[in-house]
């Protein structure tokens, strides 16, 4: 047979192969094929909902104020585990849900434990996947905390050199340009640093006051 005839005949083939023939089939073939959204490198399946995705992903950003490409990474991971973690959850929904087919509660609670007792593997699976995704969520969050928190620690050092300089030149009456000695903060930042030390002073002084 040459290639020709046997691409032909894969076709042919194909055309009589019509998937899962059963119920049950059709279940465990759905489940298979939404399962690879756990592992595989696309987060947002075509099913998914791309703007609340967005959303989702915005609400991670706020959270967190990443500065930086790996505080944006890891806040990008986050919320693509986070939004597998919901996969998973809804996953488990589905499998329960498959014997509840029926108006009587007898019933409907007969079907859904032949339901879990006929899906059990992929319950498993599921929560396989779920354990494995909040640990690495977990370790994503501590290393992240602990970047942000290395951080924002010589960004105050940094700042306060910063507050003591102005303050030195505002008293002689001169002009200081703070981006020409390698100072990147921006005003707002300044401002709130300055307001973060006058408050500690004040809560310095009234504590010696009560003493």
């Amino acid at each position: 047979m040459t290639r020709s005839q046997q691409i032909a005949a894969n076709r042919a083939n194909a055309q009589h192969s019509t998937g899962p023939r059963t119920e049950e089939g059709k279940q465990k073939s759905a489940l298979n094929a939404l399962r690879h959204g756990l592992t595989g490198q696309i987060v947002v399946m075509p099913t998914d909902d791309l703007q609340a995705y967005r959303r989702h992903l915005d609400s991670f950003n706020k959270e967190y104020d990443p500065e930086g490409a790996t505080e944006e990474h890891l806040v990008q991971s986050l919320a693509d585990t986070s939004w597998r973690l919901n996969r998973v959850a809804a996953l488990e929904s589905n499998v329960l849900s498959l014997g509840a087919t029926s108006d009587d509660a007898m019933e409907n609670a007969m079907n859904i434990a032949q339901a879990l007792e006929s899906q059990s593997k992929a319950l498993a699976n599921l929560s396989m996947h779920s354990q494995r995704l909040s640990r690495q969520f977990e370790r994503t969050v501590t290393q992240l905390r602990a970047l942000q928190k290395e951080r924002k620690f010589k960004q105050s050092i940094e700042l306060d050199k910063l507050v003591s300089i102005i303050k030195m030149h505002e008293a002689k009456g001169e002009p200081f340009d703070r981006e020409q000695f390698g100072f990147v903060f921006s005003n707002q930042q300044i401002r709130l640093h300055k307001q973060a030390q006058t408050r500690e002073c004040l809560a310095e002084e009234a504590y010696e006051y009560r003493q």
